[in-house]
């Protein structure tokens, strides 16, 4: 496994201190230290391997870290926290990803053997140790790079193992939810999909439940769950995000931001913002634009 890795590190080495396409569908790698604006986000479905230093997500009040030679799977989509780090011997933290497209992966479970999915109430994101198996999958996954003329021919079945090889693992069941019509996760994540894309719209959790066809009690209780979030916290750190994203990019300023993300009131705004991020909105993105320099 230990030359597997070697061979993936070396692989990876060439991204950049950002998300860096392969040229591989759905496959990035980083590596370095990545800005604090770009490590928080609203973060797709995807399986991440870690090859070298390590990475904590923070959803809610949930913290989990990974290490060398473990990968996480997301499976719904989640605004979180991050941070990286490199090694104990200083080598910078590198990793390569498989955004999850549910097409794809619905496709791919089609021709398997129906199996049960999670529990009732499953987090939407978890981690677990790569085997040798995942490994040479991605291995040969990568190697693809230098021959970008089999790319077309031989990503979508190595893409089919890495899926088979975290079905075969004790992470399997996010797979087969995520693609799975009318499971609590699918539920869900219409929920998530309205917040997404209504995020500065009034939310009614009500209204939401109703979009998930569960009750009110039960879509609270799987919905925190599921994101490590109320319906509205989620909103809330999905509106705090983009308003960052906005302020960073110089589309206005710390007032007009609060009300294009929804906030009602510019002060609350200021408050939630800095106790998200650690400062006040203006004095955060001017430290982002000069660490951007």
């Amino acid at each position: 496994m230990e030359q597997q890795l070697h061979e993936l590190r070396a692989l990876a080495s060439r991204a950049e201190n950002r998300r860096t396409e392969t040229g591989i569908p759905r496959v990035a790698m980083v590596q370095g230290e990545i800005p604090d604006h770009q490590l928080a986000a609203v973060y797709d479905p995807m399986i991440n391997l870690i090859l070298t230093g390590s990475k904590t997500m923070t959803v809610g009040e949930r913290t989990l870290r990974y290490d060398p030679a473990t990968y996480f799977v997301m499976s719904v989509d989640l605004p979180a926290v991050g941070a990286v780090h490199p090694s104990d011997t200083d080598e910078p933290y590198l990793a390569v990803s498989l955004t999850l497209e549910p097409t794809v992966v619905a496709n791919f479970l089609a021709a398997l053997p129906k199996s049960a999915g999670g529990t009732l109430y499953s987090p939407g994101f978890s981690i677990a140790t790569v085997t040798p198996d995942l490994l040479d999958a991605w291995v040969r996954m990568l190697r693809l790079m230098d021959r970008p003329d089999e790319i077309a021919a031989l990503a979508p079945a190595y893409e089919r193992e890495i899926l088979f090889r975290v079905l075969q693992g004790p992470l399997g069941w996010m797979l087969r939810d995520i693609a799975t019509p009318d499971t609590s996760l699918s539920r869900i994540g219409v929920a998530i999909q309205w917040i997404r894309e209504n995020f500065a719209k009034p939310l009614r959790v009500e209204a939401l439940a109703e979009l998930a066809a569960l009750s009110v009690s039960t879509f609270h209780r799987h919905f925190k769950a599921v994101t490590a979030l109320s319906p509205l916290q989620y909103q809330k750190h999905v509106r705090l995000l983009h308003a960052r994203m906005m302020l960073i990019a110089g589309a206005g300023n710390a007032t007009s931001v609060a009300f294009e993300v929804g906030y009602e009131s510019p002060n609350q705004f200021s408050r939630e913002y800095a106790r998200f991020f650690g400062k006040p909105p203006t004095r955060d993105a001017k430290t982002m634009l000069q660490r951007l320099r």
